[in-house]
């Protein structure tokens, strides 16, 4: 055979082996093996990320019903603020009868002044 004969029959030869190891290495089997093997490596780092990002939510949760909370009372303290008024006025009410009733029984008439009390 003449040289550039050989040449063509070796690069046919070479050309069909290269198509071969081409289809071989893209074939959709080694495509699932390699994807098969970044899954089994990168997985156990996805799954910390996914337990560290619940507990996080968790403990946000639990923060956010705490200044829920905070502000609920807080606000039902300025809320009730009528309610201690009242109170006070009717613990002075309450002292004010107690000094007019002490004064009674110590002999005072009503319509005197009466001394400071000890209370």
């Amino acid at each position: 055979m003449e040289e550039p004969e050989m040449q063509l029959k070796g690069k046919k030869v070479t050309d069909k082996f290269t198509e071969s190891v081409y289809v071989l290495a893209n074939e959709p089997s080694v495509a699932l093996y390699r994807l098969q093997e970044h899954v089994r490596r990168s997985l156990p780092e996805l799954a910390q990320h996914k337990a560290d990002m619940q507990r996080w939510e968790e403990q946000s949760q639990g923060a956010i019903y705490t200044v829920e909370y905070a502000c609920s009372a807080v606000k039902n303290l300025v809320d009730s603020s009528v309610y201690f008024r009242s109170v006070e006025g009717l613990l002075k009410q309450a002292i004010s009868i107690r000094d007019h009733m002490n004064a009674m029984a110590q002999g005072h008439s009503p319509e005197e002044p009466l001394p400071p009390s000890s209370a």
